[in-house]
């Protein structure tokens, strides 16, 4: 099969073709962050180690703490395929190779600095030198320990802080107001870790407006997803897992806004035209759970190949607005309550049907995207979104006959993935999805 992508320095293939301008722009945007983190140490401004969808992002921008996002750098160097001089040295120094990819390229990366004693040759300069780094209980364990074990590289202030949501079967109306006491103070104290650690305190007007900011964009981010739905797809998942950047690594910057303004437009007109990700849109995938092969992104156009375009993806997503009360007149607070009710959203629902608020989120993609096929990424070295995976898939499909696959490699690690295996997997779940639906 013809792969129409590019190759990286060492002519391995590595990213998806792009549907849309707009998101071919995003490697310039990532640039830009790392620029801004190297020149932000050179004027002697903080710089931070930080972790996606910890509910902080709001606040470093609002106290001009410029934030380096770990995972996001892991992700880059999977993409450009020099991440396993990391692992390697990560592995070396003592961490195990089941350990999330991301945490250690990370370590592997810090382990190689003090090795060296300067920043080895890595994309886009680098990671520059923490100044502080806040860790999160957020959506897996290692994200707790892993700025703690930097410590073994490097003296560095270190907070971890804690996000914790109520099962599902919870009375919300009960339990609401101590999660979300729970989630503000645990908030108020990452300001009062970093305050101390910066000198400078954080100013709530600025915070406020950072968060508007926030809030327009993630807005304009999930209309635009909306418009996914239309037949032909407009964009597919290959430019999703680029466009999603700005939205988790840019919140609160003027940047991000502007990109998913473009980014609207464009999609508005391709549906306006009817025009598709590839001339003849045979099956509509749904990226339904894991995190993607950085390493093998290739692997959206291998599908499309054979007439089969990701039209919607479950993993870096954009949250659907919620409506804060106009009683919360802290910004802190107004992020405990914005987060509670984001990760809250479909409790109700699923208590009324399958149980599971990830089951209801994939059949209302399913049926809104019109979609044939799912498929999943189980990792060895991510726990937190490969383990139920299949059971998830087994759930859905009591109610919806929807053919599903599971593909296994590592979000970072090569040695985990067999392009052949891939391929023959491909093959014949396409060949499952043809058959389910016959006449395409």
């Amino acid at each position: 099969m013809s792969q129409q992508v590019k190759g990286q320095e060492n002519g391995t293939k590595t990213t998806a073709t792009k549907a849309t301008e707009t998101a071919r722009k995003v490697r310039g945007l990532v640039k830009m962050m790392y620029g801004q983190a190297h020149e932000a140490k050179g004027e002697g401004k903080p710089v931070a180690y930080g972790m996606v969808g910890s509910q902080y992002d709001e606040i470093l921008r609002a106290m001009d703490i410029v934030p380096i996002w770990t995972e996001n750098y892991a992700g880059l160097c999977a993409a450009k395929r020099v991440a396993q001089r990391y692992l390697v040295k990560a592995e070396a120094d003592g961490y195990s190779n089941v350990i999330c990819g991301y945490v250690r390229t990370g370590l592997g990366f810090e382990g190689l600095r003090k090795e060296l004693g300067e920043v080895p040759d890595a994309p886009d300069g680098g990671m520059e030198m923490p100044n502080l780094m806040l860790g999160s209980s957020y959506a897996c364990d290692p994200r707790f320990k892993w700025f703690q074990a930097s410590g073994h590289y490097h003296e560095t202030p270190v907070f971890s802080h804690d996000v914790i949501m109520p099962p599902v079967d919870a009375d919300l109306d009960q339990v609401k107001d101590y999660y979300i006491s729970y989630l503000a103070q645990q908030l108020k104290d990452v300001v009062a870790f970093s305050e101390k650690t910066i000198g400078r305190s954080l100013d709530k007007d600025r915070l406020w407006e950072v968060i508007r900011l926030s809030d327009e964009t993630e807005k304009l981010w999930w209309q635009t997803y909306q418009l996914r739905k239309a037949r032909p797809c407009p964009m597919p998942s290959g430019d999703h897992f680029n466009a999603f950047v700005p939205g988790f690594f840019m919140r609160g910057m003027p940047e991000a806004l502007d990109f998913y303004k473009e980014l609207y437009a464009e999609v508005q007109q391709r549906v306006e035209n009817k025009t598709s990700v590839i001339p003849h849109e045979k099956f509509r995938m749904m990226w339904a759970g894991g995190l993607p092969p950085w390493h093998t992104m290739w692997m959206f156009n291998y599908f499309e190949d054979f007439g089969a375009v990701f039209v919607i993806d479950t993993s870096y997503r954009p949250f659907e607005p919620v409506e804060v009360p106009s009683k919360i007149t802290d910004p802190v607070e107004y992020l405990a309550w914005r987060a509670f009710m984001r990760a809250t959203h479909r409790y109700e629902k699923a208590k009324r049907n399958s149980g599971n608020p990830d089951v209801e989120l994939i059949l209302e993609m399913v049926n809104d995207y019109q979609v044939d096929g799912m498929v999943m990424h189980a990792t060895r070295s991510c726990r937190a979104t490969t383990v139920g995976q299949l059971h998830l898939k087994h759930l859905v499909q009591r109610y919806v006959k929807v053919p599903g696959l599971q593909l296994i490699s590592d979000i970072i690690d090569l040695r985990d993935y067999s392009e052949a295996d891939w391929k023959s997997q491909i093959d014949s779940f396409l060949e499952t999805v043809a058959s389910a639906n016959p006449g395409r």
